[in-house]
């Protein structure tokens, strides 16, 4: 006999708006001026007035060469006229036309040069621009496959799992240069030990080494891993030779550390008294509302008592309309309100550093850290940070450089990891080039 009970349960379902909101968040400055001059050119109820002047002598020209007026019908069935949609903004682009083209291949362009190589799916090209767009500066993938799906859900609002994922992610892998995209360093030291020659006996010794024995090798416990894999030790010192000869950084190497000067910061912050001012660059202040004659013209048409049967499409059009320029204006708020909310806390917490310009005061931060800070979520704070610079008194820099993981010291506090590759540097560009240091 078949039982029915009721259950209550709760269910988090995202709005369009926010969405719409997340969107926004996490494209850069550059970007976001395509997207706004996308969404004039698709919502006529959408005005900017940064354009309003040109707009206002160009009407006027017209008016002294025509005598005929807008007619809401004939625009209604233009063909070229669809109704709001919310386009991804999230994945990589080849439309940069504000920032300079640099006289090489950067990077980048090549990894998505051989991207297009490729004979993959729109889904397949859609999910590998993604991943290309996450990497770090030193090559690696260390956003997770299910952060991935999120980022393509609400960017390109693209369905995928991880298993689409994890199969586009291994064809990048075999991009050069060699361990590209690896999601830690035994997988990077391990792909490029496979693309060894595969009649070599040593490749198979160093493969094994690095797959089962990672942890035994990076504590130098060679004599257990001589014991395991029954190797002589002249065979074991090839393979640390030829291991330690990889590159462990196939990405920009220390890019993350350098100043770069040829993109647009989002944000800026001044040292002014010895306090510090932080604001959103122009890129991100675009000044846009509703249009006040498509405001008028709904109310018009929603008070007239004969308004014939046809009027009510009108009416419910532009009222699509209006609600998405609201929404979409809205959200543009939102996303400058998190944009500076994320940045002063990043601030405050390297306040010494920018104050001092000293990068040996960089603090270990970590994104869990501001989003505790800000109370917002993680995956915001992720949002804010990818893809976003900020223009300081020593440079341009990526969000991301200042975050970085902490060591203890030895009266218990805590250093940033690239405030010890500073110091090392330091040691390194002192020492004796013809005695240098081990």
């Amino acid at each position: 006999m078949q039982k029915l009970d009721l259950k209550q349960s709760l269910l988090q379902k995202l709005s369009p708006q926010q969405i719409q909101f997340m969107k926004l968040l996490q494209i850069p400055s550059i970007e976001l001026s395509s997207r706004i001059q996308r969404e004039l050119e698709e919502n006529p109820t959408l005005e900017s007035s940064d354009t309003a002047e040109i707009e206002n002598d160009t009407s006027k020209k017209e008016s002294d060469e025509t005598d005929e007026e807008l007619s809401l019908e004939d625009y209604l069935h233009k063909d070229d006229i669809s109704g709001y949609k919310m386009q991804g903004d999230g994945h990589v682009r080849d439309e940069r036309p504000d920032i300079p083209i640099p006289d090489t291949e950067s990077f980048l362009d090549s990894l998505l040069k051989q991207l297009g190589y490729l004979n993959l799916s729109e889904l397949e090209n859609a999910i590998g621009k993604q991943i290309i767009g996450s990497l770090d500066a030193d090559g690696y993938m260390r956003r997770t496959l299910d952060s991935i799906v999120n980022d393509l859900a609400f960017s390109v609002g693209l369905e995928t799992n991880v298993e689409e994922v994890e199969k586009v992610l291994k064809k990048i892998q075999k991009f050069e240069p060699t361990g590209i995209a690896a999601r830690n360093l035994q997988e990077c030291l391990f792909i490029q030990i496979k693309a060894q020659p595969e009649s070599s006996l040593l490749r198979d010794y160093c493969l094994h080494i690095i797959k089962k024995y990672f942890v035994l090798f990076t504590k130098r416990h060679y004599q257990k891993i001589m014991d395991k894999l029954h190797i002589s030790k002249e065979n074991l010192r090839k393979c640390i030779e030829l291991i330690t000869r990889l590159n462990p950084k196939p990405g920009l190497g220390n890019v993350g550390m350098q100043k770069i000067n040829n993109v647009n910061p989002d944000f800026i912050i001044r040292q002014v008294n010895n306090q510090l001012e932080v604001s959103l660059s122009r890129y991100n202040e675009p000044h846009l509302y509703v249009s006040p004659a498509y405001v008028e013209m709904f109310e018009n048409y929603k008070n007239d008592s004969n308004k014939k049967k046809e009027d009510k499409k009108t009416v419910t059009f532009i009222k699509q309309k209006l609600d998405s320029a609201k929404w979409f204006i809205d959200s543009l708020k939102q996303r400058q309100d998190t944009l500076l909310k994320t940045m002063r806390a990043i601030a405050e917490y390297q306040k010494e550093l920018f104050i001092t310009l000293d990068m040996e005061k960089l603090q270990p931060m970590i994104i869990k850290d501001i989003a505790a800070m800000i109370q917002m979520d993680i995956s915001t704070v992720s949002r804010v940070i990818n893809s976003k610079f900020v223009q300081t008194d020593i440079g341009i820099y990526p969000l991301k450089f200042f975050f970085s993981e902490g060591i203890s010291t030895q009266d218990g506090g805590q250093v940033s990891n690239k405030t010890i590759k500073l110091m090392l540097q330091k040691i390194i560009d002192a020492e004796s080039k013809e005695k240098p240091y081990s």
